[in-house]
C-alpha cells in the first residue's frame, strides 16, 4: 500500500491502520517510566544555548513554533502576536536557511522582527527547553509528517521518546493536519498525561504553511487540536 495518493494539488493520507494504534497507550507509558537519555546532539546544544540567552532576556510572551520549515508560520505568528517572541525551530538547515518569496507575506508579515529562526533536532530541542523552564504561552506543531504506516507509529510525536516532554511545555498546545486519526492519537496519549484538548475543523482563511495552502487548495479538510493545561 502507498503512503499517499494524488488528489488535486496535494497528497490525500493511505493508511493501513482503522483506528488510534492497539499499542499507543503501551509505548505512552513505556515512555513516561522510562525518560530518554539520548546524549544532546552537539549542534542543537550550540542552538539552544544561543537561543535561551534571548529568551531568557524576555519578559514578555515567548510562543514556540515547532517543525517551523521555511519559517512562514513563525513570521505570521509573530504578525499576529506584535509584543511575543516567537521561536521556529526545524531540523533542516536548507528550509531554515531558505529565502523563499511565498515567506515575503501580505500586510507586511515579511518585515516582522519579533522571531527567530533556530535549525536544531527537536528530540533533543524540547529537554532542553523544558530543563530551561522556558514560560511559553503557546506551542505550536503544525502538519507534522504523519508516518501513516501502523509500523511507524513511533515515528510520530505522541509515539516518539519525547512524547511527555512535549507535552510538558507551554500552557497551550496547537496542532493541526489533514489527518484526523493523528490528532485523535495524539489527544488520546495527552490524556494519559492529564492533559484534555479539544478536536475542531480548520477554517482557513489565511494559511498558516505552505501546506495549508496545498491542503485547502486541494479540498482537504485540516483539524487542529487544541489542549490547554490546567
Amino acid at each position: 500500500m502507498n503512503d499517499t495518493e494524488i488528489t488535486g494539488d496535494s497528497k490525500a493520507i493511505v493508511t493501513n491502520q482503522p483506528g488510534v494504534h492497539e499499542k499507543l497507550v503501551e509505548i505512552v507509558n513505556k515512555h513516561i517510566a522510562h525518560p530518554s537519555q539520548k546524549p544532546i546532539q552537539a549542534h542543537t546544544q550550540q542552538a539552544f544555548d544561543e537561543i535561551n540567552e534571548i529568551v531568557q532576556a524576555f519578559s514578555g510572551e515567548v510562543i514556540l513554533d515547532s517543525c517551523c520549515g521555511v519559517g512562514q508560520s513563525t513570521r505570521l505568528l509573530a504578525k499576529q502576536n506584535p509584543k511575543a517572541l516567537v521561536i521556529g525551530v526545524d531540523k533542516s538547515a536548507h528550509r531554515i536557511n531558505r529565502n523563499v518569496d511565498e515567506v515575503k507575506l501580505d500586510n507586511g508579515a515579511g518585515n516582522v522582527e519579533n522571531f527567530h529562526l533556530v535549525r536544531a533536532d527537536l528530540n533533543d530541542f524540547y529537554r532542553l527547553v523544558l530543563a530551561a523552564n522556558w514560560q511559553i504561552s503557546k506551542h505550536y506543531i503544525l502538519y507534522p509528517n504523519p508516518w501513516p504506516k501502523a509500523k511507524h507509529v513511533q515515528r510520530r510525536w505522541h509515539g516518539s521518546a519525547v512524547f511527555p516532554q512535549i507535552v510538558a511545555i507551554g500552557q497551550a498546545l496547537i496542532l493541526r493536519s489533514n489527518w484526523l486519526l493523528y490528532l485523535e492519537e495524539f489527544k488520546v496519549a495527552a490524556e494519559i498525561l492529564a492533559c484534555k484538548g479539544e478536536i475542531s475543523t480548520v477554517n482557513v482563511t489565511q494559511p498558516l504553511t505552505p501546506f495549508e495552502a496545498k491542503f485547502h487548495a486541494s479540498g482537504q479538510q485540516c483539524w487542529q487540536l487544541h489542549i490547554v493545561k490546567n
